[in-house]
């Protein structure tokens, strides 16, 4: 079975959550490419969702179904995304479609949060996958100066401009043990929109499919 396959069996796993007649917010990336796609079947299920950039918004709408803007709701019932690393702790990595800022607002805005991936995902350590920050392009050498000083590798990511209008830092060979810390270090950088470390919004539930089944892993802290 493919990584592909695995995403898409993920994905249609996470259609048990949806809540009827709520507004839902959704993430960005391959994983949920694929389960707008099997949303699209239940659409009628849901008000609509909340986008979390101009990509998903061009799918939502694609498959029929209603983009609502979060300043037109007073919640969001639950939030449906992916991640690119997870550890043990359920801190996360995300932003490598640089849509975290977005992502970080909707998660932190919507009551519950589901997390889908396939096992490759699931970390013992962050850092693998490069850590992306989004930046002020007026501050981006100043704010690479000041990250290359917490170690890794930092380089601007080519041809890449966020939906904001901003641009993507992206550390590699960073050893991240300190989730929470570093997240709050990198924020209070001047010129830093935002970091990709989850930690202060974790997911409530973390689904993972692997070659057998698809684990079901709720976060008790």
């Amino acid at each position: 079975m493919t990584l592909k396959n695995l995403k898409k069996i993920v994905a249609k796993y996470a259609l048990r959550y949806i809540p009827k007649k709520k507004i839902i917010g959704i993430g960005t990336g391959s994983t949920i490419s694929y389960f707008i796609k099997y949303l699209r079947k239940i659409k009628d299920s849901i008000q609509g969702a909340v986008s979390s950039s101009n990509h998903t918004t061009i799918s939502l709408k694609k498959n029929g179904i209603p983009v609502i803007a979060l300043n037109d709701v007073d919640y969001i019932s639950i939030y449906f995304d992916s991640a690119d690393e997870i550890n043990n702790n359920m801190d996360m990595i995300k932003g490598g479609g640089a849509a975290l800022m977005q992502e970080k607002i909707i998660a932190s805005a919507s009551k519950k949060f589901v997390c889908m991936i396939d096992y490759t995902k699931k970390v013992n350590v962050l850092g693998k996958f490069p850590l992306p920050i989004e930046v002020l392009p007026m501050s981006y050498k100043y704010v690479k100066k000041e990250l290359e000083k917490l170690g890794g590798i930092v380089k601007k990511r080519k041809k890449v401009i966020t939906d904001n209008n901003n641009y993507i830092l992206d550390i590699k060979n960073l050893y991240i043990n300190n989730p929470i810390y570093l997240e709050k270090k990198i924020n209070n950088i001047p010129g830093v929109i935002s970091v990709g470390i989850f930690s202060q919004r974790q997911p409530d539930i973390l689904l993972i499919s692997n070659y057998t089944q698809v684990q079901t892993i709720l976060n008790k802290s």
